[in-house]
């Protein structure tokens, strides 16, 4: 069966995002951590204050229990302290323990990987950010529509 234009190029995109997905874990995995915690350290650490499980799972467009799982394998790690809001009983705030903040440091340093687009001229590099920007758009959208959250309001 032959492919169209747009089927070929998902196929390279695909094929890519893997590589590069297989290339930041092993990069990761050097520090000692996974992708899934860089994610969460740089989250939790550029927010500035704690945040909630909640918005983590939208900026990281991932459901809430799987967010809820990775942060207590964090806090069993000593990477992040879950801390109840004292006026809110039942609202969760996420913050990064001293070793978090090591762990957030070590991880800034792994940037092999972060770099790569830089074989890319500036204009190169525009339009990549202007396309990314314009799949993601479109995808956030498809994912509305397959799979609307329980809660009668998208996570994303």
């Amino acid at each position: 069966m032959d492919m169209n234009e747009n089927e070929i190029a998902w196929a390279e995109m695909a094929v890519t995002s893997t590589i590069l997905r297989r290339a930041w874990e092993m990069e990761l995995g050097q520090i000692g951590l996974t992708v899934p915690q860089a994610l969460v350290l740089n989250i939790v650490a550029g927010s500035g204050e704690p945040i909630t499980p909640m918005k983590l799972s939208k900026l990281m467009h991932r459901e809430p229990h799987t967010i809820s799982a990775l942060l207590s394998r964090m806090e069993a790690q000593g990477l992040v302290k879950k801390e109840r809001n004292l006026q809110r009983g039942n609202w969760v705030r996420v913050s990064l323990t001293k070793k978090g903040k090591e762990a957030y440091k070590r991880q800034l340093t792994a940037r092999k990987v972060r770099n790569i687009t830089a074989c890319f001229s500036k204009q190169e590099l525009e339009s990549l950010n202007k396309m990314n920007r314009k799949l993601r758009a479109k995808g956030i959208e498809m994912l509305r529509e397959m799979m609307p959250s329980p809660y009668g309001e998208p996570l994303w």
